[in-house]
């Protein structure tokens, strides 16, 4: 199997919203976000499947010795093999698939967030520089679309964290806020528990209205230069926001199942931002 058959089969395995927005980018650019998004998989697999935090601390810390050798010439996983052709091209650097590992490290090392600028630091690496890689990929020109991309790939993690409560939940993890909780009278073994109330909606929905203010202001700071460019964020953001409102309209049932889009629905979505370049 070569480097590009293995990120190609890593992304479509799994399922992500943004595989089908890679579908309609020209093949050098979709070979290069395929590789980066394998590489990001990579590196999350190892704190969602390893069960002992011992061995997942060895294991990034592996990743974190590969990249930097990876950068230095001399990259033996497939992933990265499939990647570093492409970083010279896309302007992708080391310290970019560090901070991704590094917001992965974060993942081992603290489970709660005292509020909301604490969880946008995590956010930060583990969404927001993956938003400004896969911005630098698709073809940006204008400096100021890296700010868009942050603030979408906050957006998106934002959306993901309300989606899966109930599956950090079963893992030991909450990434809503501690004091937002508290605001809204909500404990956290009632998370844990699976415990719906009118006070565990109301913290979504106030969790939910952050998120479409995020969309907003994300979709804002896009320069109307890289647009046209921007479409495959433009798709994965049409998704997201998608999945965002049917979690509001199940009135937030996350604690006992992952609401989910079916792939038909997904890919209607990216072929609507790419055909008519509207949601």
């Amino acid at each position: 199997m070569t480097p590009q058959d293995y990120v190609q089969q890593k992304a479509a395995a799994s399922g992500s919203s943004f595989y089908y927005a890679f579908l309609f980018l020209p093949p050098p650019r979709r070979a290069a976000i395929t590789a980066f998004y394998a590489f990001c998989r990579e590196v999350d697999d190892v704190v969602d499947e390893v069960s002992d935090p011992g061995v997942a601390h060895t294991k990034l810390a592996w990743w974190q010795s590969e990249v930097h050798k990876a950068f230095a010439g001399t990259a033996t996983h497939p992933a990265l093999q499939a990647l570093l052709p492409h970083c010279p091209v896309y302007g992708i650097e080391e310290r970019h698939l560090q901070a991704v590992i590094e917001g992965c490290q974060m993942d081992l090392e603290q489970t709660r967030y005292l509020d909301f600028p604490g969880l946008e630091r995590y956010c930060h690496l583990v969404a927001g520089i993956v938003g400004e890689v896969s911005a630098r990929i698709f073809g940006q020109t204008d400096p100021a679309t890296t700010a868009y991309a942050h603030k979408l790939g906050l957006a998106f993690q934002l959306t993901n964290i309300i989606r899966d409560v109930g599956e950090d939940g079963m893992r030991g993890r909450i990434y809503l806020p501690i004091n937002e909780l508290q605001q809204h009278d909500v404990k956290a073994h009632e998370l844990l528990k699976r415990q719906y109330s009118d006070r565990f909606t109301a913290l979504m929905k106030f969790q939910a209205d952050r998120a479409h203010r995020l969309y907003d202001e994300a979709l804002a700071l896009l320069p109307d230069v890289d647009r046209r460019a921007q479409k495959p964020g433009l798709m994965m953001a049409s998704i997201y926001r998608t999945l965002l409102r049917e979690i509001e309209h199940d009135n937030f049932q996350v604690l006992h199942q992952r609401i989910a889009l079916t792939p038909v629905r997904k890919l209607w979505l990216a072929w609507k931002m790419q055909a008519l370049g509207r949601f």
